[in-house]
């Protein structure tokens, strides 16, 4: 199963969350993706995740910024693999400015960003990765909101693509499908073909 966790202030909307689902239904795969819609609460995205999903090694976690910090906590806890893009390396620390009202991305509709959810964040630091190979990084120094350089340190060991320029939205996401794909099992040369 691949399952794909959109970043903060995002939804199952996201381009690269509709590029991947579009891509897998084209190849009869659809019921092997997912692409749930994360509550705001930390915590009650991981309940949500780990309710949903009976998670283990022949699973890949996909997490743009905040979803890639919760995937990299989730594939700690259950042994599956995760690709990381742009991952949120502190979001607790980086998130601290956005408590109070924000809008979604993708709807405009508001929400509250309660600075409870700060503690909530810290409580799933998931510490250094203990299987790197478990894990692919694909980090753009063009991010206009986090620094590749503490992505590529964070998640040193494991599999990493830096992209020269692009954006905190990879917005060239097209061009590492592949890759993703096939790190999941999911396309050719994967461990799971």
């Amino acid at each position: 199963m691949l399952i794909y966790l959109h970043g903060f202030r995002s939804s199952p909307d996201s381009f690269k969350g509709r590029m991947l689902g579009e891509v897998l239904a084209a190849r009869g795969s659809s019921d092997r993706y997912a692409c749930p819609a994360l509550p705001v609460s930390p915590s009650a995205a991981i309940e949500l995740i780990e309710s949903s999903f009976a998670l283990g090694p022949g699973d890949t976690l996909v997490g743009s910024s905040l979803g890639g910090y919760y995937a990299t906590w989730l594939a700690e806890r259950h042994g599956c693999r995760a690709v990381l893009l742009n991952p949120a390396i502190e979001p607790a620390q980086g998130l601290r400015a956005y408590v109070g009202t924000q809008t979604m991305y993708h709807s405009g509709a508001p929400f509250e960003f309660r600075a409870e959810y700060l503690a909530e964040l810290a409580a799933i630091e998931a510490g250094p990765i203990t299987r790197p190979q478990r894990y692919l990084l694909i980090a753009a120094t063009g991010d206009e909101l986090l620094d590749w350089r503490d992505m590529t340190a964070r998640y040193a060991g494991a599999r990493q693509v830096v992209i020269p320029g692009s954006d905190h939205g990879l917005s060239d996401f097209a061009d590492h499908l592949e890759t993703v794909l096939a790190f999941a099992g999911l396309g050719p040369g994967g461990p799971g073909n």
